[in-house]
């Protein structure tokens, strides 16, 4: 039996007219995408045809997701918003707070330890407003939505950034930060700018080596890191429904990865199979009696070129695997010529460790297509050149590949099973040795590769890749081993190949699990006590940001001038800072300390404009604090690329940082300072960028008439006398204005309940 089925009958009941509607006030057909975003609209009258890429529009999601890290400073805003329950159905996921150190035996134990605190606060806080818990251990929020809560048609927004990965079940399915999930929570409208769309036509089928990861890095080949931004990427062709629900969920996930707002697939015959084989024939069923609704209109994909605003097509017949990396996810490189590659970059061509699992790729599929491969092992008297970790995605997957002998196959080649839980993925790996920053090559099939991602080295070369192909490389031991051409040398000196790997869609025997680690919140939670201690250094309740003085703001120091890539993990790295997510004064402490330094290409090394020294990030700006004093942070394209996570934004905020000026924005991180009444601002001429000079004194000037569409004007006050006015753009309408105005969007949701 499903979650929330009413709820899911109603979008049903509604959408075959609201769709009809949209066809007739739009004038043509329409794309998937498009009927889901027309049946979520927040006003159900709505008769307007908005502009992709213009328009803002309110949405009411059906769901909310959030994982342990985000949820803390989500719901300790919620608790802010003075409701009694949430407004639609919502989760909390415990994944992100376990260390993969020794495997799951002993790291959950000592996660349980260790986060007891925190986990006892996000239970308690969702027994109190109606929140479904996942315990820790249960699983990764992505795999665990999946199987349990996604359906074809829905809207949800989750707070992390790759909630995209139930586009594999035909959602839209969008990455928010906490602000954004704490308005839904509390019953209100939702804003997104209507995205623009990207069509993938999918022709013939995969085969061999190649697997659904292999279109999505060839995508992110194609589109870039930024190629998706403020845009939804919709899968079609026969291609796609030769692809199983979760490979599907693969691709939706990683387009993340493009910046994509979103990825989604038509309800096909692989969903109802994924459907019926979790538990959800009741949803199959629903689906069915609608599921001309739940894909595009047969004329868009006969003529996408129509209706989408780029097309990409690819046959995946000829597809082969690709690796991505190092250090960003969209450097995509064909397997045949990775190793001209590899070495034409010096790039350490030894695999120290091949990691699978992750949100991304730990299917029964992809467990299985893995396992075909490890088994070769013995089978081929071979022996793993590397080591070997896997992180199941829930409970319930582990369960199934421990029942069906999966994990004996995989501990036979002297693989570490980390807990059900994201690990090394999102930098919570303790590594033996990354300490020593040494030169390295790792391959894994996750998502992100960023510097210093995955084991705090800086030095570690990460590359993505499927898990079969990972599989292979681990045995290998060698970056340039292609296993569709390449033979090993076995124990008995002979030259033997992999054989390609095969694997079943679903479970033959079915899923299983004993305990799925689900706790269901009290049906009246108003008895029930949330206690924050004052001297925790885990948890520390909010207090409300200052509204805006109601002036330009004048006297800015400049704080640091990033350099090149400037993700969310450089401006506020996860890994042993993911304790402090509760706690919003303590992770300030690693505020911008990833991002280098233009003027002298150093980390977390900035000049203070007080004393003319130079000193870590956070200290420089807690001093500008201490004196009064607003500053800005000005950075390249791109800025805030990767996760969901608002204490990029936050952090900033709470230690007075007033603006931030950038070459361009990934779409979550410019909407995350918006929510929190900082400015975000690009250049109208990005050269002006190098007009920045360290001692400048900055004004920005206009505010006092504040409008959408209207630029705001910069004055660089230079050391030497000179000054420089340049024009930035902004991306505020009419109600963004008014939470820069408040200090925030939270002390107007705040205001409004306490009318």
């Amino acid at each position: 039996m499903a979650f929330d089925i009413d709820m899911i009958k109603k979008v049903y009941a509604n959408f075959g007219p609201r769709v009809e509607a949209a066809r007739k006030l739009v004038g043509r057909p329409l794309t998937l995408s498009e009927k889901i975003l027309y049946t979520h609209l927040w006003d159900e009258k709505a008769n307007t045809s908005f502009t992709r890429g213009v328009d803002y529009v309110d949405f009411a999601p059906d769901r909310v997701a959030m994982q342990d890290a985000t949820a803390q400073m989500a719901l300790l805003q919620f608790m802010q918003a003075g409701r009694p329950k949430v407004a639609v159905p919502s989760t909390v996921h415990c994944d992100h707070l376990i260390t993969a150190k020794l495997g799951a035996e002993q790291d959950l134990p000592a996660a349980n330890t260790e986060s007891k605190e925190v986990f006892d606060f996000l239970a308690s806080v969702s027994n109190k407003y109606g929140i479904g818990f996942w315990k820790p251990g249960a699983g990764i929020i992505h795999q665990v939505v999946l199987e349990n809560y996604a359906f074809p048609g829905g809207m949800m927004i989750g707070t992390d950034s790759h909630t995209v990965n139930a586009g594999g079940l035909g959602m839209i399915a969008i990455g928010v930060g906490g602000a954004d999930a704490c308005d839904v929570m509390a019953g209100l409208a939702w804003e997104l700018k209507f995205p623009k769309l990207i069509g993938v036509k999918l022709t013939g089928k995969l085969n061999g080596w190649a697997s659904p990861k292999d279109i999505i890095l060839k995508v992110a080949g194609i589109l870039t890191v930024k190629g998706g931004t403020g845009a939804i990427v919709e899968y079609f062709g026969d291609g796609a429904e030769n692809l199983s629900c979760t490979g599907k969920g693969t691709i939706c996930n990683m387009g993340a990865e493009v910046g994509a707002t979103t990825s989604t697939f038509g309800y096909d015959e692989s969903m109802e199979r994924y459907l019926r084989a979790t538990g959800r024939a009741d949803i199959a069923d629903a689906a069915n009696e609608i599921k001309e609704h739940l894909t595009g209109d047969a004329e868009v994909y006969a003529n996408p070129e129509q209706y989408f605003d780029q097309l990409i097509e690819i046959d995946l017949s000829t597809l082969e695997p690709y690796l991505n990396g190092p250090f960003t996810p969209d450097l995509a490189t064909p397997i045949s010529k990775m190793k001209d590659v590899a070495l034409e970059n010096g790039w350490p061509m030894k695999i120290e460790v091949g990691l699978i699992g992750s949100c991304t790729n730990s299917s029964y599929e992809d467990i299985s297509r893995a396992v075909s491969v490890a088994k070769q092992v013995s089978e081929k008297n071979l022996k793993t050149n590397a080591q070997y970790c896997i992180n199941p995605g829930s409970e319930q997957i582990r369960y199934t590949i421990e029942r069906d002998g999966f994990l004996d196959v995989f501990k036979n080649i002297g693989a570490t099973v980390f807990t059900n839980a994201c690990g090394p993925c999102i930098g919570m790996w303790d590594r033996v040795g990354a300490e020593k920053q040494e030169k390295n090559t790792i391959v894994h099939s996750f998502n992100r590769n960023f510097a210093k991602r995955a084991d705090g080295n800086p030095n570690t070369y990460a590359f993505v890749g499927s898990p079969e192909l990972v599989t292979a490389l681990a045995i290998a031991g060698d970056l340039s081993f292609n296993p569709l051409t390449d033979t090993l040398t076995n124990e008995q000196g002979e030259q033997v190949m992999l054989d390609a790997p095969v694997g079943d869609e679903l479970p033959p025997r079915g899923f299983d699990v004993a305990d799925a680690g689900y706790q269901a919140p009290a049906e009246d939670g108003t008895g029930v006590q949330i206690l924050v201690s004052p001297t925790s250094h885990r948890l520390q309740l909010l207090d409300p940001f200052t509204p805006w003085e109601g002036t330009d703001l004048k006297g800015l120091r400049l704080l640091i001038k990033a350099k090149g890539k400037c993700t969310t993990d450089h401006i506020s790295m996860a890994g042993p800072w993911l304790k402090f997510r509760g706690h919003l004064d303590n992770i300030s402490n690693n505020m911008l300390i990833g991002a280098v330094n233009y003027f002298n290409d150093k980390t977390d090394n900035v000049k203070n404009a007080l004393t003319g020294e130079y000193g870590p990030v956070p200290a420089t700006q807690r001093a500008y604090k201490a004196a009064g004093i607003g500053s800005i942070v000005v950075g390249d394209e791109n800025y805030g690329e990767g996760s969901s996570r608002e204490h990029a934004a936050m952090e900033p905020r709470h230690l007075g940082v007033r603006a931030v000026l950038v070459k361009s924005f990934a779409r979550i991180h410019e909407t995350n300072l918006k929510k929190q009444g900082m400015l975000a601002l690009t250049f109208c001429n990005k050269e002006d960028y190098d007009l920045i000079q360290e001692d400048d004194v900055i004004d920005i000037v206009g505010l006092t008439s504040f409008t959408p569409d209207v630029p705001l004007t910069v004055v660089l006050n230079h050391s030497d006398g000179t000054k420089d006015e340049i024009k930035v753009n902004h991306s505020y309408n009419s109600q963004q204005i008014e939470w820069f105005k408040a200090g925030g969007a939270l002390n107007i949701i705040r205001s409004q309940v306490a009318q």
